[in-house]
């Protein structure tokens, strides 16, 4: 009995002291409160994004980027716990904040961007057909009218139609996106909305082009337009000298800025 005894009292000793490391390992969360915060943290990203060019800048001083498909499953990821925080454009991110509790942006932004359409490098003239259509629509106020529809406190009523008898004698255009970043580009009722697109359908209408929209991950995009298997990507996308590379940029149709979501 004495040997039973003490033979019970041994396996307790070890699994404690297995418990007891185990919790030594673990990675204890890290308050961000500001951007010098996020050296050494854990950063949450939408894989492809200007988000994750920016948090890969602070690798160097040992913070490490968890890369996701969505920006939705980075939010999940900080809800729960597994990253310190999470790096997204500041209209997304006000989405993110309204839909989910217990997080918050922080007051200072990260870096501001500007947001382009991208098309191949071979399309020269098509290039300078949206130029000239995103200056009209600039110009008569059609461009803040569609953004005013899905940001401010007149959301929902200035939506752009397409006027009465418009035709598309020169077939389609193929748009690439990523429906996963509200107000930009979200799925509704099984179809993708947003300012981006809606945007695409007045270029295509000036144009006399029928939109055919193509959802896809975003560090898909321009690959698709370099192939050939989109004719534009359109995704609040930022102009970078890196992508510029590989696709030609539009004048830019709207300014935003990276921000940092925490937990509250």
């Amino acid at each position: 009995m004495k040997k039973v005894l003490a033979a019970i009292l041994a396996c307790s000793v070890v699994f404690t002291m297995l418990f007891a490391f185990a919790g030594c390992g673990q990675k204890e969360a890290k308050k961000i409160k500001s951007v010098d915060d996020l050296k050494g943290a854990t950063i949450g990203v939408q894989r492809g994004t200007t988000g994750d060019l920016s948090a890969s800048d602070y690798t160097d001083d040992g913070a490490t980027v968890n890369r996701y498909s969505k920006g939705a499953d980075a939010i999940m990821a900080l809800k729960n716990g597994k990253v310190d925080c999470v790096i997204i454009d500041s209209e997304p991110a006000k989405a993110f904040v309204e839909n989910n509790s217990g997080i918050k942006i922080l007051d200072e932004p990260l870096s501001e961007e500007e947001y382009a359409i991208c098309l191949p490098k071979d399309k020269d003239e098509l290039l300078q057909k949206f130029n000239k259509a995103l200056k009209e629509l600039k110009d008569d106020g059609t461009l803040e009218k569609i953004v005013n529809n899905y940001i401010g406190d007149s959301k929902g009523e200035s939506a752009y139609e397409t006027p009465d008898g418009t035709e598309y004698p020169n077939g389609e255009l193929h748009m690439a996106t990523n429906a996963a970043f509200e107000p930009y580009e979200f799925i509704e009722n099984s179809k993708v909305v947003g300012i981006d697109p809606m945007i695409a359908q007045a270029i295509c209408d000036k144009l006399g082009y029928k939109l055919v929209i193509d959802n896809m991950e975003f560090d898909a995009i321009i690959g698709a337009v370099q192939s050939g298997k989109a004719d534009f990507g359109m995704a609040g996308m930022s102009v970078t000298d890196e992508r510029k590379k590989n696709v030609n940029f539009t004048d830019t149709y709207a300014t935003s800025t990276q921000v940092i979501i925490v937990k509250s």
